[in-house]
C-alpha cells in the first residue's frame, strides 16, 4: 500500500576498492538495452519488483536519467533517476529521485555502483537539478554527499526509518529552503 516504503536497495557498502573494474564504461541507456537492464535488476534484487518498476517508469515517464555500466559488450549495472516533487502547501519543488541502482552479483563491490551514481550526479548537476533524494542504506549514500532529509525539513510520503531517506542538495542557492513532503511517481507503488 502507499503507506509502506519500497524495499531498500541491497547494501552496496564495502565495495572492494582494490579490485575496481577498469574496463567498465558508463553511458546513458540506449535502444535495445531494456532486456539487459531488466536482467541486471532481477539478479541484483533477487525479484522482479525493481525490474517492473524500471519498465513502468520507462513506459510512462519521458524525464528519466537511465545509466548503464558496461563491461565489454555486457550491461553489468544500471542506475535510474526519476522526477520527484517536494510539496509544502501550494509550493512544489521539482528534483530527481535515485533508484533503483542494481549491479550484477559478480560485479558487486567493485566500484560499479559508485561509478554509476557519481556519473549521474554530475549529469544532474550540469542540468541544474536542485536536489536528489534517495531511499537507501545510510552507511552507503553519505559518501556521495547525501544526508538525512529530515535535517532539511523534508519528509517522505512513506513510513520509513528517517536515516534511510536522504537528500543531496546539488544547488544550495535553489534548494536550501526546500521543505515539505517528498513524493515519487505513482509507479513506485509496484515496489513493496
Amino acid at each position: 500500500d502507499s503507506e509502506t516504503h519500497p524495499r531498500l536497495t541491497p547494501p552496496l557498502e564495502g565495495e572492494d576498492k582494490e579490485s575496481i573494474v577498469l574496463t567498465i564504461t558508463i553511458r546513458q541507456e540506449g535502444p535495445g538495452d531494456a532486456p539487459a537492464i531488466r536482467r541486471v535488476n532481477e539478479e541484483a534484487f533477487g525479484q522482479r519488483d525493481e525490474a517492473d518498476l524500471v519498465d513502468a517508469l520507462r513506459q510512462n515517464c519521458d524525464d528519466l536519467l537511465s545509466l548503464v555500466a558496461i563491461d565489454g559488450e555486457e550491461i553489468v549495472g544500471h542506475a535510474l533517476w526519476s522526477p520527484v516533487t517536494i510539496e509544502s502547501g501550494s509550493e512544489i519543488s521539482k528534483g530527481m529521485g535515485l533508484g533503483p541502482v542494481g549491479v550484477l552479483p559478480k560485479f558487486q563491490r567493485k566500484g560499479v555502483g559508485t561509478r554509476l551514481i557519481n556519473e549521474g550526479i554530475e549529469i544532474l548537476r550540469s542540468r541544474e537539478c536542485p536536489y536528489v533524494i534517495v531511499l537507501g542504506h545510510p552507511e552507503y549514500y553519505p559518501r556521495f554527499g547525501f544526508a538525512p532529509a529530515g535535517r532539511q525539513g523534508i519528509k517522505s510520503e512513506w513510513d520509513m526509518p528517517e536515516s534511510a531517506f536522504m537528500v543531496l542538495l546539488l544547488d544550495r542557492s535553489r534548494a536550501s529552503d526546500i521543505k515539505g513532503i517528498a513524493k515519487y511517481r505513482p509507479e513506485f507503488s509496484i515496489v513493496k
